[in-house]
């Protein structure tokens, strides 16, 4: 019996050894290619959803935006998003028309947009709700960066 312990022991061992050494070898564990920058992230989800806030809404519609090294995500329109969050400074408020343009019926159906990540390095969580869709569409009328 002691000799079948110890044969499965030394089997054991030489099974984690040779995942070990697998393991700091393999491709997978090393770091990966083009990781180094000389950028800090900016990476961003982008949604939009149904209720008053951004934690109990239903989200309709989502989009990843990478700004930095260069633009790219499933967002529509990175470059120009990028470009517009670059002028706004990263100040997500700041694309919000304060009055816009549109008249709206002041029906409550409230639209909560978000952006979560990584921008210039510094992690962000901002959302903002508005009282119905057409009120959105007004606010944003000019933003790409929440056209999607």
């Amino acid at each position: 019996m002691r000799h079948i312990r110890t044969t499965l022991g030394a089997v054991g061992a030489a099974a984690v050894l040779a995942l070990t050494s697998t393991a700091a070898a393999s491709p997978a564990h090393a770091e990966p290619a083009g990781t180094a920058s000389l950028y800090a992230p900016s990476a961003l989800v982008l949604s939009m959803g149904m209720g008053e806030e951004a934690g109990t809404a239903t989200v309709a519609r989502a989009v990843t935006l990478s700004c930095a090294p260069g633009p790219g995500g499933t967002h529509p329109a990175p470059e120009a998003a990028c470009a517009e969050l670059h002028r706004a400074d990263g100040q997500f408020a700041g694309l919000i028309d304060p009055a816009p343009r549109r008249t709206c019926t002041r029906e409550w159906d409230p639209v909560v947009i978000t952006a979560q990540g990584v921008w210039q390095g510094k992690q962000v969580s901002w959302s903002t709700t508005f009282g119905n869709r057409c009120q959105m569409e007004g606010g944003l009328a000019d933003a790409a960066l929440f056209a999607f």
